[in-house]
This record gives structure tokens, C-alpha cells and sequence, in this order.
């Protein structure tokens, strides 16, 4: 069981005397369960809160007179909020310890202890209901305590799945970054047929065998291949200059070849002029 501190505020030192006499007689600790922890001498308010301090019953014992009473009321209002209880007690007058009745004084704190503990006892049903509250405080403060220490750890792995997901959207963009700049760098595959069209509508497409000798002819080798029908390119105006040479070059070919053929026919007709002439000169001679 818990020990009940009481200190005892009185006005000199000779009242510590009377009081300590009085308390030879008493058995606190067995009758009670409490123990007097200090009896202090002052009517100094300072002096009187640092030594009251944290107990758990001040007894304010002083003089029965108006003098008493009035440092006993002003000690009570400064004091009440710091310890758990505060109880009168009233000193016969006179200190003289060989003529002051110490049994008068022994019942007097007495009574103040009863009637401190039928206080008490009044603010039990107080007490109890606080401390119903108290303990479901401390229920509901528990639990929260727990939710709070759940939560706390949600949030750390959260933190920690959220580290990772970073990481790994970091090595995702640069993945991205390096495929982006593969794609850009990978030739690109079109069908031959068709980008002829494109680029020369109603013109017939050469052989792919033409196509190879302007790409070695162009220094394409490597970037552009034509074969299967389709061509690859890293460069699509590599790809149309590649189309247009051939185009141009199918263009002055077939004008070369024209203009031959017109010089044949020119050096044919001299030749058939030529022949004329000459059996005509033969059948002069004849006649």
C-alpha cells in the first residue's frame, strides 16, 4: 500500500516542538499508513511552496487567533494547487511547551487527519469516475498507440516501395532513352515498289540489280540494301537521292540510247544513197 506523505506547515520553531511532541504519541504509520515527512517553520509564501511542494496532505497548522487564521487562509490560497490536499489545523495559544496541553494538540492533528481522510472518502466517487475515464483514456490511448506504431510501419514500407518503384521507373527511362536512340539509329525497311511509286507515278521500276550499282556507285554501301523487294535504310533522303539518281540516270540512258538510234538511221540512209550511186555508175559503164 502507498505511503501518504504529510508535511506540516506551523509559524515558528517552538510550534515544531509541540507538534513533534505531539506526534511521539501517535502511531501514523500503523493506524493510518501515513508518514510526516517534514514540519516546516515560516510564514515566508515562497519558503512555504518549495517545502510543500509535491505532498500528498499539507497540514497548515498556526495560531487559533485572527493572526492564525488570516496566514492560514492566505498559505491555503497559495498552496491548494501543488498539493493533493490541504487540511486546518488549530495550535492552542501559547508555545510555551512545559504549560501547552500537547494531548489538546496530539487530537487536534488527529482530527485533522480524520477529517482530511472523511474528505477524502466524500471525493471518492470523484476519484473513481475520473479514474474510469482515466483507464479508458489509456484504453483508447493504447490502442491508438498500437495504430499509431501500425501505421508507422505501413508508412516505412510505403517508403520503401516507393524507393524502389523510383529506382526502377530511373532504370525504365534510361532503358527508354536507350531504345529510343536504337530506334532512331535502326534503318528503316520500305518496299522498293512502293516508294518508287511515291516519289515517280507511271514510271516502271528498274531491276533491283540497277538499284545495287547506284548504291555502290553513291558510296551508300551498308546504309542502303535493296534486295527481296524491299529496301533498308538508315537515312530516308539517303533512300530518295538513291531513288532519284536511278531515275535520273534510267532518264539520260534512254535519251542516249535515241539519240544513237537516230544516228543509225541517218548513217543508214547515207549508206543506201551511197549504194544507189554506185549501180547507177555501174550501169552507165554497161551501156
Amino acid at each position: 500500500m502507498t505511503i501518504v506523505d504529510v508535511r506540516i506547515l506551523v509559524e515558528g520553531a517552538s510550534d515544531v516542538e509541540v507538534v513533534s511532541k505531539a506526534l511521539q504519541g501517535l502511531a501514523l504509520g500503523s493506524e493510518y499508513n501515513i508518514t510526516i515527512s517534514s514540519i516546516i517553520p515560516t510564514t515566508n509564501i515562497e519558503i512555504a511552496k518549495s517545502a510543500a511542494a509535491g505532498a500528498d496532505l499539507l497540514i497548515i497548522a498556526t495560531d487559533a487567533d485572527r493572526v492564525g487564521r488570516e496566514l492560514a487562509e492566505r498559505l491555503f490560497n497559495e498552496l491548494s494547487e501543488m498539493v493533493g490536499h490541504i487540511e486546518r489545523m488549530k495550535l492552542p495559544l501559547g508555545h510555551d511547551l512545559e504549560h501547552i496541553d500537547v494531548e489538546l494538540v496530539r487530537k487536534e492533528l488527529k482530527n485533522a487527519l480524520v477529517r482530511a481522510g472523511l474528505k477524502t472518502l466524500q471525493r471518492l466517487p470523484e476519484y473513481m469516475e475520473l479514474r474510469r475515464d482515466y483507464l479508458d483514456l489509456k484504453g483508447k490511448f493504447e490502442e491508438l498507440e498500437k495504430e499509431n506504431e501500425e501505421l508507422k510501419r505501413k508508412v516505412e514500407e510505403l517508403e520503401k516501395k516507393y524507393q524502389e518503384v523510383q529506382e526502377e521507373l530511373k532504370r525504365a527511362e534510361a532503358e527508354n532513352s536507350r531504345l529510343m536512340e536504337i530506334v532512331k539509329k535502326r534503318a528503316k525497311v520500305y518496299k522498293l515498289e512502293e516508294k518508287w511509286k511515291e516519289l515517280f507515278p507511271g514510271i516502271e521500276l528498274p531491276s533491283e540489280e540497277v538499284f545495287d550499282k547506284a548504291v555502290k556507285t553513291l558510296g551508300f554501301s551498308g546504309k542502303v540494301i535493296v534486295g527481296q523487294g524491299f529496301v533498308y535504310a538508315e537515312d530516308e533522303k539517303a533512300l530518295e537521292e538513291l531513288l532519284r539518281t536511278v531515275y535520273l540516270t534510267l532518264k539520260l540512258t534512254k535519251k542516249e540510247e535515241r539519240e544513237e538510234k537516230e544516228i543509225e538511221v541517218v548513217e543508214g540512209g547515207e549508206k543506201v544513197e551511197e549504194e544507189i550511186e554506185v549501180i547507177e555508175t555501174e550501169g552507165e559503164k554497161v551501156e
